[in-house]
């Protein structure tokens, strides 16, 4: 028996609830989350061409992207979703005719142009949605998202024929900045987003994702390993995950139950994530260290009005003395 296997069987569980793979299964559906999936089901639906999904690294963008592939699927819509995005320009069309599962022997730009538009017409005529999901286009480099920018120009003259998910890190907000795909930036039409945990959702998302894997309620794992969690993750929830799953086989191993904070402290030191930067007290402002000749300078300042006030009572003793 793995010590997977043994560690589940310790907590009940019957899945591992912490796997870093893009179930759809275990995502939480926060309010931001329905926020974004709300946009991503509305600007297909209508039709807009262009939708934009970004978020950070590991907030949970390609679970959502499987989430809504599994819906669309459910809708009967088609479907194409494109992960490696390090493509040139025959490349993505080669991988957008597979996808679709076009057929045609020509591999030249202007025949599957032309062979992709006739059959995104008769798809139109059927009533059937086709949707494009590029996941990681934030790597997507200008000439290729010129391109996509020009897939949209397939449509009849009320709607597009094609809708178009953009999905990538916050790095491609900024390059679409850019003033050479200024029309891209036009041409969007729905902007999503996915955000950090709060603390608050930090435990909604481990209790759901341990409820889900079979767990039966009991404490699994200590409201302070769970602040202690959210503090070292920061919201992130794939950081989450590795720290859980691991904290859980360490919790195994010494036969803890619930898992305690000094647990997710050694996990975290681990995988280096013990540290956190320190915050300055608004009370305890930092100052800037002055320069050494700055220093010297008000060191001279202060000796000379010392020496001028040693003069002041002098002058005023010896006055004193002879009115006396």
């Amino acid at each position: 028996m793995t010590v997977t296997a043994m560690y589940k069987q310790f907590f009940g569980l019957r899945d591992n609830p912490f796997n870093v793979n893009p179930d759809p299964r275990y995502l939480l559906l926060t309010p931001s989350t329905q926020e974004a999936l709300a946009g991503l089901t509305y600007g297909i639906q209508n039709r807009k061409g262009i939708i934009l999904l970004t978020g950070e690294v590991g907030t949970g963008k390609t679970t959502l992207l499987n989430k809504l592939l599994d819906w669309l699927r459910q809708e009967q819509a088609i479907t194409a979703f494109i992960f490696n995005t390090q493509l040139s320009v025959s490349e993505l069309f080669e991988c957008l005719m597979s996808e679709f599962e076009i057929a045609g022997e020509s591999h030249t730009k202007s025949d599957m142009l032309s062979r992709l538009n006739r059959w995104l017409l008769d798809r139109y005529r059927s009533g059937e949605a086709v949707v494009l999901v590029l996941d990681e286009a934030q790597n997507l480099s200008p000439q290729l998202l010129e391109e996509v920018r020009l897939l949209t120009n397939l449509e009849t003259t009320t709607e597009k024929l094609l809708q178009i998910v953009l999905s990538g890190q916050p790095e491609l907000e900024e390059k679409l900045k850019h003033p050479q795909l200024r029309q891209l930036r036009q041409r969007i039409t729905v902007r999503c987003r996915t955000n950090p945990l709060s603390l608050a959702e930090t435990h909604c998302y481990i209790a759901e994702r341990l409820r889900i894997a079979g767990a039966t309620g009991e404490p699994v794992f200590s409201p302070e390993a769970i602040k202690s969690v959210f503090n070292y993750a920061r919201g992130i929830p794939r950081v989450t995950n590795v720290l859980c799953e691991h904290s859980l086989i360490n919790a195994f191993v010494l036969e803890q139950r619930p898992v305690q904070a000094s647990l997710i402290d050694e996990v975290a030191r681990e995988f280096e994530l013990d540290y956190i930067a320190p915050t300055v007290r608004e009370e305890e402002p930092e100052r800037p260290m002055a320069s050494e000749s700055l220093l010297q300078a008000l060191q001279a300042i202060v000796g000379s009005l010392q020496r001028g006030l040693r003069q002041s009572v002098s002058v005023a003793a010896e006055s004193h003395e002879r009115k006396a």
